[in-house]
C-alpha cells in the first residue's frame, strides 16, 4: 500500500545502513548526502540515482566533493570533515586514537566525520624538521608504507656521530640513537661518521729507489676521526685522502734512498714518512697513530742477486773467522814451545802425557830399556 502511495506521489524510499553513506542525485544533479536510516526522495520518472559509499574507507574520495560543498553545504559540513596544510606544514591525522595518514604541504584530506573521532596535529616544518620521539615511535609501530615514505629514519650506533644537512646546510650532529626527519618540502641528508679507531692498508705500491731498483711495499696505518665536521667538509673522502697521503709520503721518502739504506733502516723511514702524514691529516680532523712499513718486496731476479751477495758475505765472514782461529791456535802452540824450552820438567810432563795417550790406543806395551829409552826411540822413529 505504501509503495502505491509513494508511486502516486512521485517519490521513492531509500534505506541507508549504519556502515555506509550515500550521495543522491535528482535529474543528474547532486542534491546531498544521505545518512543512516530511511529516506523519502522525489522520484518522478525515475530521475533519482543513489551512490553508496562504505564508511570503512574513512577518507572521502569523490569527483562530486566540490559540488556537494557548493550545492549541499549544510549536509556536506555535517557529514564530512576537511583538513588542509599550508606550504610549510605537515599534518598528522588520527582516527579513533590511531594514526590514519600524514598530509604533506599544500594538501587536503576529506574524511567521513562519523568514521572518527578525528584529530589533526599540524607541524610547522620551518621550526624543526625533526620528528618528536614519541610520534616517531607511533609512526614506526603503525608500519604503513605510505606514512614512512614521508619519513627519514636515521640510526646512529655507539661510537658513531651523524652529521645532518637540511637543504644543503649543516644543522647539527646526532648522538647514538634513532632520529626521524620529515622528508617532504625539504631535503634531509645524514652522513654517518665512525669515531672508533680503524685500520687502513696500502698494499702493492710500486716505487723506484735512488739506485733504480723497483720495489713493492705494503703499508699499514691506524686512524680515528677527532673532528667529524672537518673530516666531512674539508675533503670529499677522508679515507681516500689518508690513503693518498700515505702513498705519496712513502714514495717520496723511499724514492730518495738506495735499496741498502731502505733495508738497513726501516724504522727511520717510517718515522720520516709518518711525520708528514700526521701533519697533513690533522688539518682535516684525523688522528693517525700507528704507521708501519710492513713489507718490502723485491723483484725475483733482484732477490736472487741479493741472496748471492748475502751468501758471499757470509762465506767471507766464515773464512775470516776460520783464519783467525788458526792464527790463535798457532800462537798458542808457539807459546807452549817457549815454555817447554825454558822448563825441562814441563817438557818431561808433556812427554808423559804423550806416552799416556799412546798407551791408551794399544792393547799391549812392553818397555825394555826404561822410560827414557822409550822416549828416545819414539823420537828416533818420528825422525825417520
Amino acid at each position: 500500500m505504501l509503495y502505491l502511495i509513494d508511486k502516486l506521489m512521485g517519490r521513492t524510499r531509500v534505506t541507508i545502513n549504519e556502515n555506509e553513506r550515500a550521495i543522491w542525485f535528482y535529474k543528474g544533479e547532486v542534491r546531498g548526502i544521505l545518512g543512516a536510516g530511511e529516506h523519502v526522495l522525489p522520484n518522478r520518472r525515475n530521475q533519482v540515482r543513489i551512490e553508496r559509499i562504505a564508511l570503512n574507507s574513512a577518507a572521502f574520495v569523490s569527483v562530486y566533493e566540490k559540488a556537494l560543498f557548493e550545492k549541499a553545504a549544510d549536509q556536506a559540513e555535517a557529514q564530512l570533515t576537511q583538513y588542509r596544510t599550508g606550504s610549510d606544514e605537515i599534518a598528522v591525522i588520527e582516527c579513533d586514537g590511531r594514526i590514519h595518514s600524514v598530509l604533506s604541504p599544500d594538501s587536503k584530506l576529506t574524511v567521513w566525520t562519523d568514521a572518527g573521532p578525528w584529530k589533526a596535529d599540524v607541524i610547522a616544518l620551518e621550526q624543526d624538521p625533526v620528528i618528536a620521539p614519541a610520534l616517531l615511535q607511533r609512526l614506526m609501530k603503525a608500519g604503513v608504507a605510505s606514512l614512512l615514505s614521508q619519513v627519514r629514519i636515521v640510526e646512529v650506533d655507539k661510537g658513531q656521530v651523524g652529521l645532518v644537512t637540511v637543504d644543503g646546510r649543516m644543522t647539527g650532529e646526532l648522538t647514538p640513537g634513532v632520529t626521524g626527519y620529515w622528508m617532504v618540502g625539504q631535503k634531509v641528508a645524514v652522513k654517518i661518521v665512525d669515531l672508533t679507531r680503524q685500520p687502513l692498508d696500502v698494499t702493492g705500491q710500486e716505487l723506484l729507489t735512488r739506485d733504480r731498483v723497483t720495489l713493492r711495499i705494503n703499508v699499514a696505518a691506524e686512524y680515528r676521526v677527532v673532528d667529524p665536521v672537518k673530516a666531512v667538509t674539508e675533503v670529499k673522502d677522508f679515507t681516500d685522502a689518508l690513503y693518498r697521503a700515505l702513498q705519496y709520503a712513502f714514495r717520496k721518502t723511499l724514492g730518495a734512498m738506495t735499496l741498502d739504506q731502505i733495508l738497513e733502516s726501516q724504522v727511520t723511514v717510517d718515522a720520516e714518512a709518518a711525520t708528514k702524514v700526521r701533519s697533513d691529516m690533522a688539518a682535516i680532523g684525523l688522528e693517525v697513530t700507528d704507521i708501519t712499513l710492513k713489507d718490502v718486496i723485491l723483484p725475483g731476479e733482484m732477490r736472487d742477486i741479493l741472496n748471492q751477495v748475502v751468501s758471499a758475505q757470509k762465506a767471507a765472514e766464515a773464512n775470516v773467522i776460520k783464519r783467525r782461529e788458526e792464527t790463535n791456535a798457532t800462537r798458542s802452540l808457539l807459546n807452549t814451545a817457549k815454555v817447554m824450552a825454558d822448563n825441562p820438567v814441563m817438557l818431561r810432563l808433556k812427554e808423559l802425557e804423550a806416552l799416556e795417550s799412546i798407551a791408551g790406543k794399544v792393547d799391549k806395551l812392553t818397555v825394555t830399556n826404561g822410560t827414557e829409552g822409550l822416549m828416545n826411540d819414539l823420537v828416533k822413529l818420528s825422525g825417520d
